[in-house]
């Protein structure tokens, strides 16, 4: 499933394109597959905007991939952030959606990885990486690049805010694996949760969705209650793994990052596709099929649209930001 050396992250995310031997299995100028009918795909960015493409890796037919969060859509829809690599750093660029012009940097910083926006819109909230350790901080979505360290001296990515923005959750790798934490913004205190990566809070609920790896290596999705205790696994195959989950803004459903295998006579190709569950777990669909590595999937303001990045219709397998419509 996803690639949890995090201190490789800022390297991973410097993969612009994919290696030349995937090259000469993937038309990566298509756009579009016939399985991809109805989704009414839009490109956001451009070449020029160096939209970073997350590291995958193929062995033995399977993928394993980095299944951070590179992009988020401002509260309002407006604006489009991502994470982009110019000269040898990584930093959060936004853009605006309707004009579709040119970037505006928000961070200016060297090694940046991971973030999400505040659900009042107002702050970002990053990981950025440091030597040995990945530090998480925040900024003003606006103005100003100052920023606040929340963490230091561990190797934490994957920061998110809860509804209330009273806390931040984030992921921190450890010996003993990799766990769910948050820092209370209020008074800095951090607490340990539970076994996994890729938090996602649930509005209106003490629980939250995560990312788990099973024991023989593929990843589901599951939801952890922390005021009860009880864990679900809402979305887990025998023949895939899933990553990134995020529920949608009126809570019907989960959306995430899965493994797919495409077959060209006898040959197999792994690749990374986006998927969608109900929120309690039913109704697993693929929404896409293209050869290129679809991941770091995030909804639009009301749901009506999924951002997503991608190498398609790009003859040189340069990544940039797309946009499917979601009308289930």
């Amino acid at each position: 499933m996803a690639n949890n050396d995090i201190r490789k992250a800022a390297l991973a995310l410097a993969m612009l394109a994919a290696t030349a031997a995937v090259r000469a299995q993937v038309d990566y100028s298509v756009v579009a597959v016939n399985e991809e009918s109805g989704l009414e795909l839009t490109r956001i960015t451009q070449d020029n905007d160096f939209v970073c493409m997350p590291e995958v890796r193929r062995m033995g037919g399977t993928v394993n991939w980095f299944s951070n969060r590179i992009i988020d859509v401002s509260v309002d829809g407006r604006k489009l952030a991502y994470i982009s690599a110019r000269g040898e750093t990584t930093n959060i660029f936004i853009k605006d959606v309707a004009r579709q012009g040119g970037s505006v940097q928000r961070t200016n910083r060297r090694a940046v990885i991971d973030f999400s926006y505040s659900p009042d819109g107002s702050s970002i909230c990053f990981s950025e990486q440091n030597g040995d350790y990945n530090q998480i901080f925040q900024t003003a979505a606006e103005g100003s690049y100052v920023c606040r360290q929340i963490t230091s001296g561990s190797a934490d990515f994957t920061p998110v805010y809860s509804a209330d923005m009273k806390n931040i959750f984030f992921a921190r790798q450890e010996n003993s694996g990799v766990s769910v934490w948050s820092y209370n913004v209020a008074n800095n205190f951090l607490a340990s949760y539970t076994r996994g990566m890729n938090p996602c809070p649930i509005a209106g609920r003490k629980a939250m969705l995560c990312a788990r790896t099973d024991a023989s290596g593929r990843g589901e999705i599951w939801r952890v209650d922390y005021e009860t205790g009880v864990e679900e696994c809402l979305m887990a195959d025998p023949n895939r793994s899933f990553t990134t989950p995020s529920m949608s803004p009126d809570g019907r459903w989960i959306l995430a990052v899965g493994s797919n295998v495409l077959m060209n006579g006898t040959q197999r190709y792994a690749n990374t596709d986006i998927f969608v569950c109900r929120a309690d777990g039913t109704g697993l669909t693929q929404l896409t099929y293209h050869a290129a590595d679809d991941l770091s999937p995030a909804w639009s303001r009301y749901g009506k649209y999924i951002y997503f990045i991608s190498q398609r219709g790009s003859a040189t397998a340069t990544a940039n930001v797309w946009r499917m419509t979601f009308a289930y």
